[in-house]
């Protein structure tokens, strides 16, 4: 067979080609543009932030110096404007660690509803929530209250509200959600340390002790779970076991508070010497520590020495902190019977607000380690989830 080809048929496939290399070059062109263009926006915003970052230099420069200035005027403190400055700025973070938190929280609590009402459920949570970063808690968590009914099974939500009354010290309330989230998510090392907690302020030490060891074999030692555990032997006089779970508090978060704890023990037991070995360290760590620095005074008397106590007494009294329990007894009551109601209340272990009741700075400590506990253990799930 002979086939013929004409002769235009080779210029055609000439200029195929031709047209092909003339849109490849068209796009390579295009694409330079772009990335000129975006190399120019990128310049622009390096430029942006450096002098926004030499604004703030500057700014600060400025403030140092009117600060410099008054300070040379006797008319502020630095020291005390710069300790403040830093709280603010710690404040600050804290706040929006807290509101990234509550946000990580609420996408939870949707995730978690299984009904069909879902749209009535996510305004509720939704109204909550915004209410609460507008700083209007109370309102809010009564709108989080009334999302239970419509998703009674939600373990997110229901420890959520445990934690919230957890905080604000009632514990009745507190018990209830967090004993429903319990039933739903028994594993979950964050509710068995606060459900641990309420129930030994709530007099059920039994169930208390076996929800603070539960959590620390799950989440690790901390000194929340350890000092409720002390705490509860102290009430049932098991010495040895109250000395080391104060020791497992101690080392789960070396304190002015573990030291002082581990102080106040030994010195019902007569333990001076250590009592004293702990108490200082509490007051290196805490200079105005008044309740450690009152116990120091009770083991001088103890020791007759008098002089030496009462120096402890009037450093005491000229603290930044009193407890009411210290202050009130204090001239009412001997010695040793006003030390031991600012160590511990010895009453039953069936006793309610066991673990918060009595001395504040401990019980503040206590609820505040607790706490930040469960942000910790929030943020590693999201983690884990990402």
């Amino acid at each position: 067979m002979i086939i013929v080809e004409p002769p235009a048929a080779r210029y055609e496939i000439v200029e195929s080609a031709v047209s092909s290399e003339e849109h490849l070059l068209e796009r390579i062109s295009g694409l330079e543009n772009r990335q000129t263009r975006l190399t120019e926006k990128l310049e622009r915003a390096l430029d942006l932030l450096l002098r926004q970052a030499q604004n703030s230099h500057f700014d600060r420069a400025l403030v140092k110096a009117l600060a410099g200035l008054l300070t040379d005027d006797g008319i502020i403190q630095n020291d005390r404007l710069e300790r403040l400055w830093i709280d603010r700025c710690q404040k600050d973070a804290e706040e929006q660690q807290e509101s990234e938190r509550r946000e990580v929280l609420r996408l939870r609590i949707l995730a978690n509803y299984l009904g069909r009402a879902r749209a009535a459920f996510e305004q509720q949570v939704n109204e909550g929530f915004l209410l609460i970063d507008d700083e209007q808690v109370g309102r809010g968590i009564r709108a989080l209250q009334r999302a239970t009914s419509q998703c009674p099974h939600n373990a997110p939500l229901l420890s959520f509200l445990g934690e919230h009354f957890f905080k604000g010290g009632k514990t009745n309330k507190a018990q209830d959600y967090l004993s429903r989230a319990y039933e739903i998510a028994p594993a979950d090392k964050r509710v068995q340390l606060l459900l641990g907690l309420t129930c030994a302020d709530e007099g059920d030490a039994e169930r208390a002790k076996e929800l603070l060891r539960s959590s620390t074999r799950l989440g690790g030692s901390t000194f929340a779970a350890h000092f409720g555990l002390g705490r509860l032997f102290v009430a049932e006089e098991e010495w040895k076991e109250a000395v080391h779970e104060f020791k497992l508090a101690l080392a789960s978060k070396p304190s002015p508070e573990a030291h002082y704890a581990l102080g106040c023990l030994y010195y019902q037991l007569s333990r001076d010497s250590l009592a004293s070995r702990h108490l200082r360290k509490a007051v290196e760590l805490d200079a105005g520590y008044s309740e450690a620095l009152h116990l120091l005074g009770l083991i001088s008397e103890r020791a007759g020495a008098r002089t030496q106590a009462m120096a402890y007494f009037e450093k005491a009294g000229t603290g930044s902190f009193v407890s009411s329990s210290v202050s009130r007894n204090l001239k009412r009551q001997p010695s040793d019977l006003a030390g031991a109601v600012s160590a511990f209340r010895m009453s039953s272990s069936r006793s309610r607000k066991l673990i918060t009741g009595g001395d504040r700075r401990l019980a503040e400590a206590l609820r505040q380690d607790a706490l930040n506990t469960v942000s910790s253990a929030d943020q590693a799930a999201d983690i884990e989830r990402r």
